[in-house]
């Protein structure tokens, strides 16, 4: 499962929105997603002193903006949904949707809303960044929900590659079942490690122009890396898809077997 997060990249344009659902679609990509918070809950923080308050208020996609969104792909079949910020965003997703929900990072200490979540959607996705280890293991603990995925994450905007942490993924899929990562480093190839090592679902910020106005944008992969993703993703998928353990010869080796071996005279 490969999530291509718009997020707020779209700068509280419906119609940019749009070209990076169709940019997404065209690469392969069938999962798409956004964030949903009411501005007027942001308490005063750093973001009042970088730009990041104004593009939060031009980025708030209330219920009829978030549900134009989301019939927008579900008509081209793709999958929208979106990370909560607070109750308000929390409201407005489930009222649309109970198929996926995203608690990001910084909500993710807060085990009753995960819990809460579990029984309102069918499947949870939890970025497990800025947590303290006790708070990851208290999240580890809840293993026996089957419709739980852990997203491995570094909050970090944009991630150095040796900050990365992978020791940390390696750590969760040691011990919980569902295991994804969720990646902010600029490229793709921290995506493709993680497919290779088990990750059942990527993240990454995705954008159709890096120039755009906003953080992530800055960082956020391009269309063209988006479908590099997706298809080493189906090649993954070809991989695992024989599951039998088989150490010997293979059918489609039998002709270089049959016609090849010794024909050379030693």
């Amino acid at each position: 499962m490969i999530i291509a997060e718009i997020g707020w990249n779209f700068l509280g344009n419906l119609d940019l929105a749009k070209q990076m659902i169709d940019r997404a679609s065209e690469a392969g990509c069938t999962y798409i997603k956004f964030q949903i918070w009411n501005p007027k809950n942001l308490v005063e923080g750093p973001w009042d002193n970088d730009g990041r308050r104004e593009i939060y208020n031009k980025a708030y996609l209330d219920k009829d903006r978030y549900t134009e969104l989301y019939n927008y792909c579900n008509k081209k079949k793709l999958i929208c949904f979106a990370s909560v910020f607070d109750d308000d965003g929390y409201k407005i997703l489930k009222s649309v949707s109970t198929k996926f929900i995203k608690i990001p990072s910084v909500e993710a200490y807060d085990v009753d809303l995960i819990k809460r979540s579990l029984n309102d959607f069918e499947n949870v996705i939890v970025s497990t960044g800025a947590l303290k280890k006790k708070e990851l293991d208290d999240l580890i603990k809840l293993n026996n929900y089957k419709n739980l995925t852990l997203l491995h994450c570094v909050s970090s905007y944009p991630l150095n590659y040796e900050n990365i942490n992978f020791e940390k993924f390696h750590y969760i899929k040691r011990k919980f079942n569902n295991v994804g990562y969720s990646g902010h480093a600029e490229g793709i190839e921290d995506a493709l490690y993680a497919l290779s090592h088990g990750a059942t679902i990527i993240e990454k910020h995705f954008t159709i122009d890096n120039s755009l106005e906003g953080r992530d944008n800055k960082f956020a992969i391009l269309p063209f890396q988006l479908k590099i993703i997706c298809e080493f993703e189906k090649k993954i998928k070809l991989i695992k898809k024989n599951k039998k353990e088989n150490y010997g010869l293979q059918k489609i080796e039998e002709d270089v077997y049959s016609n090849y071996r010794g024909r050379w005279k030693n």
